[in-house]
């Protein structure tokens, strides 16, 4: 009786091991979610229009400094500069200087806060 159970544990084993349940239930789970989700129309018009690239491009560029920050406009700024390497160099002078002023304005608030969460939390 115990060698028959053992079989069959065994059988049951190698049959889950051969079908990969566990991929099974997962590719089952994300087809379910894909087919009941229902998607909203907005979407798709959004894309269309580009509405979410705007807004992307919205909160990149809030700040006024005049540095690129998309993939996009490095591109553009190095196909402007591709045979002037002294205005490149230039460019990417003033661009680290523009960098280096916006990240020492953000510094010392970000450190004081994280100073003062540290002392809290040593009370």
């Amino acid at each position: 009786m115990a060698n028959l159970l053992t079989k069959a544990l065994e059988t049951i084993k190698f049959i889950y091991q051969s079908l990969e349940i566990k991929r099974f239930f997962a590719v089952a789970l994300v087809g379910f979610l894909v087919l009941a989700t229902s998607l909203d129309s907005t979407i798709e018009s959004g894309r269309g229009s580009n509405s979410v690239t705007k807004r992307l491009d919205k909160v990149v560029h809030q700040d006024d400094a005049d540095r690129p920050k998309t993939t996009g406009e490095w591109n553009k700024e190095a196909r402007q500069t591709e045979n002037a390497a002294g205005e490149r160099a230039k460019r990417i002078a003033k661009e680290s200087g523009e960098a280096l002023k916006q990240w020492s304005s953000v510094y010392p608030d970000t450190a004081k806060r994280s100073a003062k969460d540290l002392e809290n939390s040593n009370q």
